[in-house]
């Protein structure tokens, strides 16, 4: 296990901002991954899990404590029928599964291409893309404690997923590796599926801003949320649309602004600093406030921020 002090990253995150890590590690094996958690519990260090970083906003002043990027990279399946069951380790991105999967005959997963993420991370997230979310094919994983480094085996109810939730976001366990439930798929099935890749990947790029950003900034708001506007007899959960209402695109604060392709995108220029960007999501909360009386609180994970640094809900 190669411990690295005093690491930057700003080149390990989309956005391409923040400070240096005092420590970092990428454990490729399920006992590299324990002897981090125990070199952290000893030398009493916050631990933070970081994947592909497209979902991360990383404090100017870094973090004091230890990065683990899990770089767990087995794949293994096992057929039951028509279904297969596909284990991967948490360092093994999305992209990588998707075309593991057309290389073995499997298929579920492609509505996913073009989501930066590994699978340590987006079983966290419970990542989605319109009405499929990934909570839809966990079956069960492997996690280990952030403190002792026990490992335990859970099913897929454990993760109590919900939206952008699962129950990692209050327990203290990280993914070691998740087992999905997919499809078996014949030659034809592999073609169709490779077809809506490239179509997915292609409609993401035109809709949506492809680097230094951490995609949709903002949770969209629940049902229930008081104050939503309505139209013919639905409520508009989407942040976006308020966002676009008020002409958030291209608003610029520093080196960040908000992306002229999606109004919920912040985007950074070379140079941005993450003040940048919290300054970007704090004027469109503040607009947002004015306007509708609604606070938006972010998707973004917070790194390294010794307060909370933007608007809570009012």
């Amino acid at each position: 296990m190669n411990m690295l002090e005093n690491i930057s990253l700003a080149d390990k995150v989309w956005f391409c901002t923040g400070g240096k890590a005092r420590f970092f590690v990428e454990p490729k094996t399920a006992d590299e991954f324990a002897a981090a958690v125990k070199f952290a519990t000893e030398k009493e260090l916050a631990i933070h899990m970081l994947g592909l970083g497209a979902n991360t906003l990383v404090s100017d002043t870094g973090f004091d404590g230890l990065v683990i990027r899990p770089a767990l990279k087995t794949i293994s399946q096992q057929k039951n029928g028509a279904d297969v069951f596909v284990t991967a380790g948490a360092g093994v991105t999305i992209e990588e599964l998707i075309n593991w999967g057309f290389e073995h005959n499997v298929v579920g997963l492609e509505e996913f291409s073009g989501i930066p993420g590994t699978i340590g991370g987006s079983v966290f997230i419970n990542i989605h893309y319109f009405d499929c979310d990934l909570s839809h094919m966990v079956y069960a994983a492997k996690l280990m404690h952030r403190k002792t480094g026990e490992l335990i085996d859970v099913d897929r109810e454990w993760f109590d997923f919900k939206y952008d939730y699962s129950r990692l976001h209050d327990e203290p366990y990280v993914v070691v590796e998740a087992t999905l439930k997919l499809k078996v798929a014949t030659d034809i099935d592999v073609a169709f599926a490779r077809g809506r890749s490239v179509e997915i990947i292609r409609h993401r790029a035109h809709r949506y801003p492809t680097v230094r950003t951490c995609g949709s900034f903002f949770q969209n708001f629940s049902a229930l949320t008081p104050g939503l506007i309505e139209l013919n007899g639905k409520k508009i959960t989407a942040v976006a649309y308020y966002l676009d209402q008020l002409g958030l695109k291209g608003a610029v604060k520093g080196k960040a602004s908000v992306s002229t392709k999606h109004a919920n995108m912040i985007v950074t220029a070379p140079g941005a600093t993450s003040q940048d960007v919290i300054d970007v999501a704090q004027h469109m909360q503040q607009k947002m406030r004015d306007v509708y009386g609604l606070t938006p609180q972010p998707e973004c994970q917070f790194v390294g921020f010794s307060e909370y640094p933007l608007f809570l809900n009012v």
